[in-house]
């Protein structure tokens, strides 16, 4: 006598167009087999795909045919580790020379380089002033000034024009050296535009080229939405946040490579004298 498998109810079913498994014959919860996109993940693409082509298939349908995928991995290795002073980067040494568990310090890297202020949500804004405004100057500036203080947002107002840097003076070189060498791999249009005129987008902005404005003009490039690119610069900066976590937490706070917070005396409350020395006065 055999036994019908049961029909699984519609409300027990995952909806998604980017993976399938299927489950080993005595355990419904043991993957046999699993595809992304239709690729043979354990089958066919470990030991064959390069990350960045998985990366690629987990937001997209299909692989590109053109230097995309070298495009997308040279930004990646740009991006990989944005070094000990930047926030994110420094929040998560915090974390690891404090002891705090793994998780915890790549999540201080995730909420530091999230915001307005070089992180991801910058990039998310300068694609969406991209596609807005393609590359007209005068048209950044009048679509900055009328989404800088957008009163339905739960960041804060826009205080630069997006993808600039607001301490910056001149085009750092490694911008330059990026965007080359991006163009010289096929980049977009957008990027082989803005290669060309860096100089010309700082006097527009009166400030320099940023790096989270090469990456939001690479992604837009590669056809990636804003929502896509915020994420993805999220996730291409972990690496460096990683390893710099694991650094200080080897070696201990004593050599932790940062000067002491001074505060301003004007802006800092004077600390209350103990009780003791408050009875001895």
């Amino acid at each position: 006598m055999t036994t019908r498998a049961a029909i699984p109810s519609p409300k027990d079913l995952i909806h998604t167009t980017i993976w399938q498994e299927v489950p080993e014959a005595d355990n419904p919860f043991a993957t046999r087999a699993a595809y992304c996109r239709g690729y043979d993940v354990y089958g066919a693409m470990a030991g064959q795909a390069r990350w960045v082509e998985m990366l690629w298939l987990l937001l997209r349908s299909e692989l590109p045919a053109g230097a995309e995928l070298d495009v997308l991995e040279a930004l990646a290795v740009a991006l990989a580790n944005p070094g000990p002073r930047d926030g994110s980067v420094h929040a998560a040494m915090c974390g690891g020379v404090g002891g705090s568990t793994a998780a915890s310090s790549l999540m201080a890297a995730l909420a530091v380089g999230a915001g307005r202020s070089g992180g991801a949500r910058e990039v998310h804004d300068a694609m969406v002033m991209w596609r807005s405004c393609g590359a007209d100057l005068d048209a950044w500036r009048a679509h900055h000034a009328a989404r800088a203080s957008d009163p339905v947002d739960v960041w804060p107002e826009q205080a630069h024009l997006p993808g600039f840097d607001p301490h910056g003076v001149s085009t750092p070189l490694p911008i330059s050296q990026l965007l080359a060498t991006l163009v010289r791999m096929g980049a977009g249009p957008q990027t082989a535009w803005l290669h060309a005129g860096q100089e010309q987008a700082r006097a527009a902005a009166g400030l320099p080229l940023a790096m989270c404005g090469v990456a939001a003009c690479v992604f837009g490039d590669l056809g990636f939405s804003p929502d896509e690119g915020e994420m993805l610069y999220l996730l291409l900066r972990l690496p460096g946040a990683a390893a710099h976590a694991l650094e200080q937490k080897a070696v201990g706070f004593k050599q932790f490579p940062f000067y002491k917070l001074e505060l301003d005396p004007a802006a800092t409350p004077p600390v209350p004298a103990p009780a003791a020395e408050k009875e001895a006065a």
